[in-house]
């Protein structure tokens, strides 16, 4: 009878330790159409399903302002985690860590929005690119807006050349387009369209300043929103025409 009771604690344990690791290694990446708020930071800070987690943001976009940092730290201030910055503008230091050492060592990683197209460069050029796909497989969130929300897709519209919109690549950790701020910048939507018609770009999600779209293990899970008049869409070619489907926010950010 007790090998019997020893086994089946052992069981229970082991399943309890597998239900774990597949709950907190899930792929996620939260997309929001415009700027990073408290409530979505908020909603992060759920996302990991830890007390305190930490959380580091990062500025590359628009190249580590101090004014987004300090924004940053006082956003965080009354909310239950514990804010970083990692900074790539910067000198070597042998007090410093590595970006894998620092990065991997979060709870989630939150982009700021800016430069798209010098934000891409520059992780590449400092292979903070592979270390962003680490994080992703290990089940540290990823999120942010705008720039800071295009990088997860295979490409999407921006505005980071001169004279003119036009379509970037991204670090493709989702396999679809992206195009943010869909309802107030209206020359993305024609780019965006005809991009996805022509096979220039993947089919893909648009997203509203206030919305956002939650992905898990490279899927779609969820649209939600700060409000009712900010929503997502998915666009695609269905027999040779483009189609533009509202998808339906399930639940509202506060």
């Amino acid at each position: 009878m007790k090998r019997i009771l020893t086994i089946s604690l052992c069981l229970a344990v082991f399943f309890t330790a597998k239900a774990q690791e597949s709950t907190t290694h899930v792929p996620t990446i939260l997309a929001t159409g415009g700027n990073f708020s408290i409530p979505y930071i908020k909603y992060v800070i759920k996302l990991t399903k830890k007390k305190n987690p930490k959380i580091c943001f990062m500025g590359t976009a628009g190249g580590d302002n101090i004014a987004k940092i300090i924004a940053w730290y006082d956003s965080c201030r009354t909310l239950p985690c514990r804010p970083y910055v990692q900074k790539v503008f910067l000198n070597s230091s042998p007090d410093q860590e590595t970006f894998d050492q620092k990065l991997l060592g979060m709870d989630a990683i939150i982009m700021g929005g800016g430069n798209t197209v010098d934000m891409i460069a520059i992780w590449k050029a400092q292979g903070i690119d592979t270390v962003l796909m680490k994080a992703y497989k290990k089940g540290i969130v990823l999120a942010g807006g705008s720039a800071g929300s295009l990088c997860w897709f295979q490409g999407g519209t921006t505005d980071s050349r001169p004279i003119k919109l036009s379509l970037t690549s991204g670090l493709g950790l989702l396999p679809y387009s992206h195009s943010p701020h869909w309802k107030h910048e209206q020359l993305r939507r024609p780019l965006y369209r005809d991009a996805i018609l022509t096979g220039k770009l993947n089919a893909g999600y648009a997203v509203e300043d206030f919305a956002a779209i939650l992905f898990e293990n490279g899927k779609y899970v969820k649209s939600v929103s700060l409000d009712t008049m900010n929503h997502t869409y998915f666009l695609s070619v269905v027999n040779g025409k483009l189609s533009e489907k509202l998808l339906p926010v399930t639940e509202i950010i506060k």
